[in-house]
């Protein structure tokens, strides 16, 4: 358990929990030889164990050190201190893409090119390292209040040039950026994440994913044959040129995508150039579905046939006839090894072997308990070994036989010694308390680790005062530290709210904030502006609707807007005969 105030390598100091994840927790550390605030990414004590696990995480350190780049968090240490597997970072003081997405719904044309040249600038960098993130999404990309941004979690990166993979590699990461090779299995290339950041850029300009579904399977799926909605029908302003590069970022097939990260850099920087912003739709060179159009080719009628494919044509028969023979000489010499194999057994038992006496059958002990089973074994003229050896086993009761070794049935000497093997159940496990977390990461965990049949439900929290990620759990059907085995059902519940106006003065708002607030959630605005000194110009001092009640579609916020008090001329005081009149000032509305 890490808890405030605690020195990690006898340098690091625990400040607070600042995020968890399905394999580390992330604490804001201070640096006390340095004197500055770290990151520091702890693997979970659960994990710690797993070599494999381990292997992963040192893995993102040796990935992620060797990148130097403004776009990407910087890497500062990396170790072991007793039993914490620990990796210490840059601390970006900022929110997620992720954050800014829920705060503002979209992003402006130009807010959304200025982050994604960084984003490409950045991968560009890991790519020419040969790294691949793996795990690209608006919540692994940080962005500080001066607009830059930094690429974080290289959690499940991987270095193309290793040979040691695994099939837990090869579909990881968040399922709303996956892309299809990855979905359907395949390994990860530099063009996977490149389907990610197109799939990122489109959520950047319409403020919502292009897939979604009720489960992670049904989005995987959509990945890999649904073709991505045309922002353009969604928001025509947005040019043909923009929606070219999220097309050919997001291709089904690789083929059809741009060959590296810097190639789509470069296009972004000309994306907006007068020629190029009404361009032609892009048109793919390749087929989008690579298995449809071969089962296509192959049923087209041949009716010029080329001298390869008649050469080839006859190789081929060449070859089935040369199987053919290699079959029937096969099946000849395999019929003479039997019959061989036979006459010397029979030579055996017949001239000086074994009798048929000094042999007997191993009984079957299975489901018995351990003390019947041995006597049935000495009775049959068999030893037991001392040592009961002890196995899991999810079809023998706890405590009762599982097997013996030799094995039932097997023939052999009076007074052979034989093994009992006792079962010890199914394996068990403790769940943890899962509150807090990704539930697609734990719905991963639980059901390829642990073999858990996992659900995931909808749920009203409790708690109406907290922001609740949509993807958060916020309860589970087994409590932190019920047992389960292989099989088990357990339900993972995440908050269905509804939206609720947040308190705009409290959080800073600017009138911008609250105009793309109204435009998402289909709400109209109307701004009065109120001369203040207070407040900065342009920031909401004052709202109608008050903060946490429900949002209703087409209904109407007024807020007041803090306006710069305009400066009034100084009065002349002219001498006149008889009785005058004062000027009065007017009050001008915006």
């Amino acid at each position: 358990m890490i808890s405030k105030g605690q020195k990690i390598n006898e340098r690091y100091e625990i400040i607070r929990s600042i995020g968890e994840g399905g394999m580390a927790n992330v604490y804001l550390g201070y640096d006390t030889i340095l004197d500055r605030n770290v990151a520091i990414k702890i693997l979970r004590g659960d994990l710690s164990n797993d070599e494999k696990f381990v292997r992963r995480f040192q893995r993102e350190a040796l990935s992620a050190s060797s990148l130097a780049h403004p776009n990407i968090v910087e890497m500062y240490d990396v170790g072991e201190d007793d039993g914490l597997y620990y990796i210490v970072m840059e601390y970006v003081d900022g929110k997620t893409l992720k954050q800014m997405l829920k705060k503002r719904g979209n992003l402006t044309l130009s807010e959304a090119i200025d982050i994604m040249l960084q984003l490409t600038d950045g991968m560009a960098h890991a790519h020419d390292s040969y790294i691949v993130h793996r795990d690209l999404k608006p919540q692994n990309v940080m962005i500080k209040d001066d607009g830059q941004i930094k690429i974080t979690d290289f959690g499940i990166a991987m270095a193309l040039n290793s040979t040691q993979l695994t099939q837990t590699n090869s579909v990881m990461g968040s399922v709303h950026y996956l892309p299809p090779e990855q979905a359907s299995g395949k390994g990860s290339t530099i063009k996977s994440d490149i389907y990610s950041i197109g799939i990122i850029f489109y959520e950047l300009l319409s403020g919502s994913l292009p897939f979604r579904g009720d489960n992670a399977v049904e989005i995987a799926l959509k990945h890999m044959r649904d073709p991505l909605p045309s922002l353009r029908d969604e928001n025509p302003a947005i040019p043909q040129s923009i929606e070219n590069i999220i097309m050919r970022a997001t291709a089904k097939n690789p083929k059809n995508r741009y060959e590296d990260t810097r190639t789509m850099h470069e296009d972004l920087l000309t994306a907006l150039d007068d020629e190029r912003m009404d361009e032609e739709p892009i048109k793919f060179k390749y087929p989008e579905h690579e298995e449809t159009a071969k089962k296509k080719k192959t049923n087209e009628d041949k009716d010029e046939p080329e001298i390869e494919e008649v050469e080839e044509e006859i190789a081929t028969k060449i070859e089935d006839e040369d199987d053919k023979k290699n079959k029937v000489l096969i099946i000849v010499l395999a019929v003479i090894l039997v019959l061989l194999i036979a006459g010397m057994i029979i030579v055996f038992v017949m001239f000086g072997g074994t009798k048929k006496e000094d042999t007997v059958s191993v009984p079957d002990c299975e489901g018995l308990k351990v003390s019947a089973c041995e006597k049935k074994l000495i009775k049959a003229g068999f030893e037991v070994e001392d040592k009961i050896e002890l196995v899991e086993s999810d079809k023998i009761e706890k405590n009762r036989v599982v097997k013996t070794d030799p094995e039932a049935g097997r023939s052999k000497k009076v007074g052979t010694k034989i093994t009992i093997y006792k079962s010890l159940g199914e394996e068990v496990y403790e769940l943890e308390d899962y509150t807090g977390k990704n539930y697609i990461e734990i719905e991963t965990l639980l059901e390829t680790k642990y073999s858990l049949e996992v659900t995931v439900e909808k749920k009203e929290p409790t708690d109406n005062t907290k922001d609740y990620d949509d993807q958060e759990i916020i309860g589970q059907s087994l409590a932190a530290g019920s047992e389960v085995k292989a099989g088990d059902k357990l339900t993972l519940y995440i908050p269905d709210v509804t939206d609720e106006f947040p308190d705009m003065n409290a959080e800073g708002w600017s009138l911008a904030d609250a105009e793309a607030f109204c435009t998402k959630y289909g709400l109209i605005i109307k701004v009065r502006y109120v001369e203040t000194d207070k407040y900065t110009e342009g920031k909401i001092i004052s709202q109608s609707r008050a903060a946490g009640s429900p949002v209703a579609r087409g209904t109407t916020l007024t807020v007041d807007v803090a306006k710069k008090p305009t400066e009034k001329p100084p009065v002349e005081e002219t001498p006149s005969e008889g009785t005058g009149t004062e000027g009065t000032p007017t009050e001008s509305t915006e």
